[in-house]
C-alpha cells in the first residue's frame, strides 16, 4: 500500500495493522538536538487510548510506546526516529463473517475490490482508526518541538456531539479543562449532555458523529508553500488522513459563504506594535500562508460505522440481501478520542513547514 507517509521536510511514515503484532512510526527530518523521550510521547497517548471509559471502545490496550532508534541520551540525533506500540487486545474472531458481509458505511468493500482481499480486514486493519495512534507518536514530537522553538501550541476539543453544540467562547483559562472529562469538551455542563447523548446512541446500538475544534497560537506570519502546498492544502490533507473525518473548515467557513465581504473581511489593527487583525474569520491563514493570528481549524467526523443495530447489506460471496449485527468492540463515537490525533497532524503540519520556510534549523 503506498500513501503511508506524510510531510516533505520532516516526514512521518505508519505501519502496522490494527490486529497485527505492532503498529508503528518513522519520523525522518525531525533535527538533531530535541530533548525527548518516551513519557513526552506517552502522555498524548494516554490521551487517544481506548478502553478508558464506557463512551469509547472497550478494546484495552496499554498503548505503550517504545523508541529503537533515532534518540540517545536523551536527545534526538537527527537519524529517523522508529517508535512501536504492541498490540495485545485484539479479538479477531469477531471480525470472520466481515469476509463476506459489507459493514455499510466502512471500507471493508472498497479495500476488498482494491486489494483483491488480500488486505487484512481485522478490525479494519489499516484504514481502523487504531492507527491514529501512528499519528499522535511522531505528532507528540513535533508538537514538542514546535512548542520549544516557536512557541506554537495546538488546542483541540470535542465542541460538538451529534445535536450538542459547546455554545461558550473558547478561552485560555479552558485548556486544562478540555481532559477533565471523557468527553474532551471544556465545558462541563455540555460534556454532561454529550455524554447522555452517547450513552443514550449506544443503548440503541447505534453512533453519533461529531465536531473537533482546533486552536492553535503564536503561530508566525509567512508559514506556506502556494499553491499546492498551502497551509490549508497540507493541514486538510492531515485531516483527511484521520478515518471517519468527513469535513474541514478554516476561520468562518462554511458560514462565511453566507456573509458579504464588508462583514468577513478581518480589518487590521496594531496591539503592543504588533499587526492583527479585529477578528479573525480567516483563521489565521490567507493565501495560503499564516498571517499571525490563531490558526482555527473545524473538523466533522462521520457517526462510526460498526454498530450493534441490525442492518441490511450484501453478501459479496453469493450476492445477495444479507443481514448484519456487527459484533466486537467498537466506540459509540470517534470523537472524544479524537483531540490529540488532531493536535498531533496539525503540529506536524505545521513543523514541516517551518523547517521548510527555515524557522526551524536542521539542529536545535
Amino acid at each position: 500500500m503506498s500513501g503511508n507517509s506524510i510531510g516533505q521536510r520532516l516526514v512521518l511514515t505508519s505501519f502496522g495493522e490494527s490486529h497485527g503484532k505492532v503498529v508503528g512510526s518513522i519520523l525522518d527530518g525531525c533535527p538533531a538536538g530535541l530533548e525527548i523521550d518516551e513519557t513526552d510521547i506517552q502522555k498524548m497517548l494516554d490521551q487517544r487510548r481506548p478502553g478508558q471509559s464506557i463512551i469509547t471502545t472497550q478494546r484495552k490496550e496499554e498503548d505503550r510506546v517504545e523508541i529503537i532508534s533515532g534518540v540517545f541520551r536523551g536527545f534526538t540525533t537527527g537519524a529517523p526516529i522508529t517508535m512501536l506500540i504492541w498490540n495485545g487486545d485484539q479479538k479477531s474472531k469477531d471480525y470472520e463473517n466481515l469476509m463476506t458481509l459489507l459493514r455499510p458505511g466502512h471500507s471493508d468493500y472498497p479495500a476488498m475490490i482494491k486489494y483483491n482481499q488480500y488486505n487484512d480486514h481485522r478490525g479494519g486493519g489499516r484504514f481502523s482508526g487504531r492507527l491514529t495512534a501512528t499519528h499522535v507518536m511522531g505528532g507528540a514530537i513535533a508538537r514538542k518541538m514546535l512548542k520549544n522553538t516557536l512557541g506554537i501550541e495546538t488546542n483541540s476539543y470535542t465542541s460538538e456531539i451529534g445535536k450538542i453544540k459547546m455554545n461558550q467562547e473558547f478561552n485560555n483559562d479552558m485548556v486544562k479543562s478540555i481532559y477533565d472529562n471523557d468527553v474532551r469538551c471544556p465545558d462541563k455542563e455540555t460534556a454532561m449532555k454529550m455524554r447522555e447523548e452517547i450513552l443514550k446512541a449506544k443503548k440503541e446500538g447505534d453512533s453519533l458523529g461529531g465536531i473537533i475544534k482546533s486552536i492553535t497560537t503564536n503561530v508566525p506570519v509567512g508559514l506556506g508553500e502556494p499553491i499546492f502546498n498551502s497551509l490549508e492544502s497540507d493541514i486538510s490533507r492531515a485531516m483527511f488522513s484521520i478515518p471517519s473525518v468527513k469535513g474541514v473548515e478554516f476561520g468562518s467557513g462554511f458560514d462565511g459563504a453566507k456573509l458579504k465581504g464588508s462583514e468577513n473581511n478581518d480589518v487590521y489593527s496594531v496591539k503592543n506594535g504588533k499587526i492583527i487583525t479585529k477578528t479573525n474569520n480567516s483563521g489565521g491563514i490567507l493565501g495560503g500562508i499564516s498571517n499571525g493570528m490563531p490558526i482555527t481549524v473545524r473538523v466533522a467526523f462521520k457517526p462510526a460505522s460498526s454498530i450493534s443495530k441490525k442492518q441490511d447489506t450484501i453478501d459479496i460471496k453469493t450476492k445477495k440481501p444479507a443481514t448484519l449485527q456487527v459484533k466486537g468492540r467498537h466506540d459509540p463515537c470517534v470523537v472524544p478520542r479524537a483531540p490529540p490525533v488532531v493536535d498531533s497532524l496539525i503540529s506536524l503540519t505545521l513543523a514541516d513547514h517551518a523547517l521548510m520556510s527555515g524557522m526551524i534549523k536542521p539542529v536545535l
